[in-house]
């Protein structure tokens, strides 16, 4: 029977166990020059060596005006590979695997000096009003995505997520909230389309492709779970192997869309997109809960679980819920005494 503890395989991807670090920025590229330093070396290590199954590196931009904030991460060049394949080495030497999430921040860039986006809306009245894409920009784009892919395979991860969630810039495409186009990217899923193949290209064969994606959003004018499966059929026909299951980020949240902010509150979002596409489901939104998360594996409301603040309360969060369901895990040799 399939419970947090049990292995998980898809393509060459083999997971030890069901957990996830998913990605969480944590703003501390001090030199402001996209590549990780000791800090990310740390962060992502000690939750592979805290027992997690797969480690998702936090939003990593494709061009330096792609990024959240100018202390963001970025693979735009060549020279960034050799920081990224540390982390990665050491994140296997644990036994752990990993993946990198591939993205750009579109009118969310709060550092560029003026952000892009599909169309000129602004987000809010606190970010900058940002510039369309002009139709050979949005090729370039892609072109952009492809390199970053294609860094992110040359440095040794595991498997490769774009970001289709959240309000960024995939997202901005595929939403008729923020995409107001009369060039071919008018039609919504043609841009994160274009970037799936273009990832794929770049990627072995046999090295799944992950997507977050947004099942429905939080405005009152945008899209609802109906209309996030159909973007997630189009992207799964495209190349994408499993989706990671969020939702909202592109506005503020309407009254009559907010799904409150319980233990599990995102996971009928992930049930409802596994059934449809019948593909593999990370699920995410306040799993830390031990017993939660072996449930939500073990009902098949999803195929992995991601905790998210309660990792980063606990780099040792896997090893702790595994003791709390009586489940064997493998622990450290360094630190077997404390948990025996």
């Amino acid at each position: 029977m399939d419970q947090l503890f049990s292995s998980f395989q898809i393509k060459n991807l083999e997971l030890k166990n069901r957990v996830v670090m998913p990605p969480m920025c944590q703003y501390s590229v001090t030199k402001e020059d996209g590549t990780p330093n000791d800090w990310h070396y740390t962060h992502y290590v000690s939750r592979a060596v805290g027992g997690t199954g797969l480690v998702i590196v936090e939003m990593t931009n494709v061009e330096p005006d792609g990024r959240i904030s100018n202390n963001c991460l970025g693979l735009w060049s060549d020279q960034q590979i050799p920081a990224y394949k540390i982390i990665v080495d050491a994140v296997h030497e644990q036994g752990s695997k990993i993946a990198i999430q591939i993205a750009h921040a579109g009118r969310k860039a709060e550092d560029a000096e003026t952000p892009v986006a599909p169309s000129a809306i602004r987000f809010n009245e606190q970010y900058k009003e940002p510039r369309a894409l002009s139709t050979d920009e949005v090729k370039e784009m892609v072109e952009k995505f492809r390199q970053s892919v294609r860094r992110a395979v040359e440095a040794g991860f595991d498997a490769i997520e774009l970001h289709g969630a959240h309000g960024y810039l995939i997202h901005q495409f595929h939403s008729s909230y923020t995409n107001k186009r009369n060039d071919e990217y008018g039609q919504l899923t043609r841009f994160g389309t274009e970037v799936v193949k273009a990832a794929k290209s770049e990627m072995p064969e046999d090295m799944p492709l992950i997507m977050r994606i947004s099942a429905t959003e939080f405005v009152e004018e945008g899209y609802q779970l109906e209309g996030g499966i159909e973007l997630a059929k189009a992207y799964k026909e495209a190349g994408v192997d499993m989706f990671h299951i969020s939702a909202g980020g592109e506005g503020a949240i309407a009254p009559s869309r907010n799904p409150g902010g319980h233990a599990g509150y995102m996971v009928p979002f992930a049930r409802a997109m596994r059934e449809a596409l019948e593909v593999p489901v990370i699920a995410v939104g306040r799993l830390e809960d031990a017993h939660l998360a072996n449930a939500i594996v073990g009902n098949q409301d999803a195929d992995l679980v991601a905790v998210g603040r309660g990792m980063l309360r606990d780099p040792y969060w896997t090893i702790h819920a595994a003791h709390e369901l009586g489940q064997e895990t493998e622990v450290p040799v360094q630190y077997e005494r404390g948990f025996a």
